[in-house]
Order: structure tokens, then sequence, then C-alpha cells
């Protein structure tokens, strides 16, 4: 008599336990944290005519406190990843004294809770302020204009690009360099064609991490923006204002810009990410 093997046996062996029940809580937590807040903001959005829509959008003082919010985030981006790669480069090919306490030091604004980033940076770029006081003799102005929220996300977002490049450029090997300059390439040659090309994808995501970081924050740059309309005057700034006066159609309509607006960039870096490791394999 043949023996048939039993449907349990027939089943494909899973290399994860559980995988149904582990894929339907993610599904589920995922559906409860982002999509219902999400979701909830798109359908108080809707309640609003495609008429107030748009001129809750297009009022002046919205304008441009999303230009603020927006431009001064890709700025402070890339002023991170020009940076950051500095900082990175040092960290991973130079030994010197201290080191451990710089890498430790990248961390910090990880942990400080941006409120109180705020408050130190409003208090070192201040005209009273030990660097403040420094600059005014020159006549620049650092807090409570444009350029105190460049410098406040600028130090919220150096992490994300340092931990980012970091692990890649530490694996990255050695011997690739060093046939180049074996072939007869100059170390900026080597720098450009061979150490670029493979950190490339870790810049590109650091460089959106910082960027989504940047676009919404908020408790390090209240302090010092000095949140003049029209002036200084950041999106969710904004936002919280227009939800005090218990507008809350204008809030979620500048919510819902903002969220689009930072769906499409990324999407856009991610398609660059992808590109250049596709580059980078065709390469390799």
């Amino acid at each position: 008599m043949t023996a048939f093997p039993s449907r349990r046996a027939l089943r494909p062996h899973s290399v994860i336990p559980g995988f149904g029940l582990t894929l339907g809580l993610t599904l589920t937590w995922l559906g409860l944290i982002v999509l219902l807040p999400l979701s909830a903001l798109f359908i108080k959005t809707s309640e609003l005519s495609l008429e107030r829509f748009i001129a809750i959008i297009t009022a002046e003082r919205t304008l441009h406190a999303l230009q603020i919010s927006f431009g001064l985030a890709l700025l402070a981006a890339v002023v991170n990843v020009v940076f950051g790669g500095i900082v990175v480069w040092v960290l991973v090919r130079y030994e010197f004294p201290l080191k451990r306490v710089a890498d430790a030091i990248v961390d910090i604004p990880f942990a400080l809770p941006t409120a109180v980033a705020g408050i130190a940076l409003t208090a070192l770029y201040a005209e009273n302020g030990w660097i403040g006081s420094l600059l005014a003799v020159v006549g620049i102005k650092v807090a409570f204009t444009p350029l105190g929220i460049l410098v406040a996300l600028v130090f919220i977002g150096l992490p994300f690009v340092v931990r980012t490049v970091q692990p890649v450029l530490a694996d990255l090997d050695r011997e690739l360099e060093d046939a180049a300059a074996s072939l007869g390439a100059s170390r900026v040659q080597t720098l450009w064609r061979v150490v670029l090309p493979s950190i490339w994808p870790a810049l590109l995501t650091g460089f959106a991490l910082a960027f989504a970081r940047a676009v919404g924050e908020y408790g390090s740059v209240i302090f010092i923006a000095g949140n003049l309309p029209g002036i200084s005057e950041i999106a969710p700034l904004l936002i919280v204002i227009r939800l005090e006066e218990f507008r809350y159609a204008d809030a979620t309509a500048i919510a819902t810009v903002m969220l689009l607006a930072s769906f499409a960039l990324l999407l856009v870096i991610n398609r660059l990410q992808r590109w250049a490791e596709q580059r980078g394999a065709k390469l390799a």
C-alpha cells in the first residue's frame, strides 16, 4: 500500500517561523501607526472645496513658510552631505587622539532633546552669544534669521549622513584604491572614480534621511528662527498656529501639501539611489 505524504510534509519549509502571524502583526502595526494618521489627514482635507484648498495653500504667508522649510531643508541636506562626507572620511581613514570621543560627538543630536538644542544654538549664535558676537562684528546675524534655521537643520541632520556612509566606507576594499594608484591615478582621480561611486548610494540615502528630518523639524528651529511671518516662519510652526486658532482646515491643507511634496522628493531621491546602485554594479 502506497503511503501518501501528508499536507504538512508537502508545505514548503519557511526560514522564518510564524511568517503569517508576524506579517499580520506588521501590517496591523503599520496601519495603526502610519496609514491611519495619514488617512485621517487626507479625509479631513477632502472636506475642503477645491477653491478653498487652493486659496489656503497659495496664500502669501503659506507659500513663504513652505519655501523656507523645503528650501532650507534641501540646502542643509546638501551641506551635510559635503561636510558629513569629510567627517566620515576622517573618522574611517585616520587615527588620531580622542577619535572615539569625536565619533561619539556625532551622535549628540540623536540623544539631545530638540528644544535643548534650539536653546543652546540660540544662546551661541545670538548677538550677545559666544559665536554670534564674533559674527556681529563683520555684520553677520544668525539668530532669528533664516541663516539660524539653516544652522539648526545642519546640526540635527549631520548624524544621518555620517552614520549612513560610515559603514560603507569602512567596508570599502582598499585594494581598489591601491590598484588605481598603481595605474597612475592621482589621489583626486582615485577619490572621484573609485571611492565616490562606491559610497554614492549611501550618500544619497544619508541625504534623503537628513532632508526628511529637516523638513518636519520643529523643536530646535522654533527658538532660533525668530518666527517672523514672511521672514523666518517655518511651515510646521504655521500649522501649529493654525491649530491654535482653531483653523483646522488650514492646518490640514498645509500639512497635506508638505506630505505630498516630501513624498515626491523622496521618490526622486530613491530613484537616483537605485540608479547609482545599478551603475556601481555595472562598473564593478
